[in-house]
């Protein structure tokens, strides 16, 4: 008996647990989010270091902001370079991953401000705000390459597409009136 399906058929190159570039995330922004993954547990982790501080809520600030960079943005780069993506229920991943990480950029920038500017001066603490803006810029990076290669189009859910300067036509929704 004869395979006949095997000449034919190839073996579907999407089905890799791991896919980058994908719809959602390209080389570059792979990149920019594994950057900000491996800086914000530098930050984290020397920021643990720290064994005594002048002014204890800028540094628990910036060690509950930096934490959450680290665990969030990983979620994120899971989920976006794998296809569980797909069965978390999300439609809107370009939306959700700007707004995520423009809003973790602006309070990394701010926490690492504060724990800049209210530390004991210590190795331990400048290096972990050195790694905070670090951190930061890799935000800023990706938020700026989003905007540049994908620009806010994808904010629009739903909105009516332009035709010619005006609003395009719907299609016609009222019957003829046909006589009775």
């Amino acid at each position: 008996m004869t395979e006949v399906y095997s000449p034919t058929t190839a073996p579907n190159p999407k089905s890799s647990c791991f896919s980058v570039p994908s719809d959602n995330l390209d080389r570059v922004r792979f990149a920019f989010k594994v950057l900000q993954v491996l800086l914000s547990l530098v930050a984290f982790l020397l920021e643990e270091l720290v064994s005594s501080c002048l002014s204890c809520s800028a540094l628990y600030f910036f060690e509950f902001l930096s934490c959450t960079a680290f665990l969030f943005t990983l979620l994120l780069l899971i989920l976006l370079s794998t296809p569980l993506h797909s069965r978390v229920g999300i439609s809107c991943w370009p939306k959700l991953d700007f707004v995520y990480t423009a809003v973790m950029a602006l309070l990394f920038l701010i926490a690492s401000i504060v724990f800049a500017a209210e530390n004991g001066g210590s190795k331990e603490e400048m290096t972990a705000v050195a790694f905070g803006f670090l951190a930061t810029v890799m935000f800023f990076l990706d938020v700026g390459y989003f905007l540049k290669t994908r620009s806010l189009s994808f904010m629009r859910d739903g909105a009516p597409e332009t035709s010619n300067g005006g609003v395009a036509a719907s299609a016609e929704v009222e019957k003829l009136n046909v006589p009775e």
